[in-house]
């Protein structure tokens, strides 16, 4: 309210009833509707020492969550151990010891580093849901659906080595559950999903992003492999059925596999959602028959 006072708006226009107040001391014209909208409108109230931390830096780096942002949800605001968190409807402030997070600067915003974002989350996720969210961060694949940052964010090593910083914290043996099943050439949540439903069902470790070549000619990458037995799987997201070059390239490739003696098995989202047995049966039979045939 100072900075409007200072910009010469007199106090009616500031009260006025066609403004929203989507925090105390903030006036808004249009009413914030996405997170991006609540996290910008918020940042007028962030003192130099506060750091966006939990959910809400998970959200600004663009990890993967498993819950989609809905506006009930509280910014989550760090403070140092001896400061008092911010008290307001909202939000919700947390103590975080300075040795624990990096703070970096993310579109204007401050926030705590993609690892520390990861711990400061990891009571409220399943070590699979961990693995996404650490998949995410030592990922090199610039293709990476909604990361903001560099490609990795992170090492593995980085990660246990802050896992030693952060000693006992809520959620440490999951992290420390999920960094053993890390892999760092995963191009989106699903493919992790995909991965860890194979190994949780018992198959083999997949190869992930395995390169194909017949000779000097690139095939292509996909998602998932056993390259002994030339099975490949791939997750076909939304893109691939929307994008018409990508279906058709999808479709050229998936043709050139198979002329080479791959077997390729496709699925989307509803096979992982609530016909995963019926996946696994399908994966299941190409290995016996691959193996019965060498």
């Amino acid at each position: 309210m100072r900075d409007a006072a200072s910009a010469g708006i007199r106090r009616g226009r500031r009260d006025a009833r066609d403004l929203h107040r989507p925090f105390r001391g903030i006036r808004a014209k249009d009413e914030p509707v996405t997170f991006e909208d609540v996290v910008r409108c918020y940042a007028l109230r962030m003192r130099a020492t506060h750091r966006l931390v939990g959910r809400s830096a998970m959200r600004v780096w663009g990890l993967p969550l498993p819950w989609p942002w809905i506006q009930q949800e509280e910014l989550e605001i760090a403070v140092l151990p001896d400061a008092a968190p911010p008290r307001t409807s909202g939000v919700r402030g947390r103590r975080l010891a300075a040795k624990r997070a990096e703070t970096s600067t993310v579109t204007g915003l401050r926030v705590v580093d993609p690892i520390a974002a990861c711990f400061s989350v990891a009571s409220e996720l399943t070590v699979d849901q961990a693995v996404a969210a650490l998949d995410a961060v030592v990922t090199i694949a610039d293709n990476y659906p909604g990361l903001v940052g560099p490609r990795p964010m992170a090492t593995i090593s980085e990660i246990e080595e802050k896992l030693l910083v952060w000693g006992r914290f809520p959620g440490c043996r999951t992290i420390h559950r999920a960094v053993e099943k890390v892999c760092e050439r995963v191009e989106s949540p699903k493919e992790t999903e995909t991965r860890l439903l194979l190994i949780d069902s018992g198959l083999p470790v997949p190869q992930v992003q395995f390169e194909v070549w017949d000779g000097a000619e690139h095939i292509g990458r996909v998602d998932l492999a056993y390259p002994e037995l030339k099975i490949a799987i791939e997750y076909e997201g939304d893109h691939h059925r929307t994008d018409k070059d990508q279906w058709r390239r999808d479709i050229q490739r998936q043709r050139r596999l198979e002329e080479l003696g791959w077997i390729v098995i496709r699925l989307t989202e509803l096979d992982l959602a609530d016909n995963s047995e019926a996946l696994i049966a399908r994966i299941r039979d190409a290995i016996a028959r691959r193996a019965t045939a060498a």
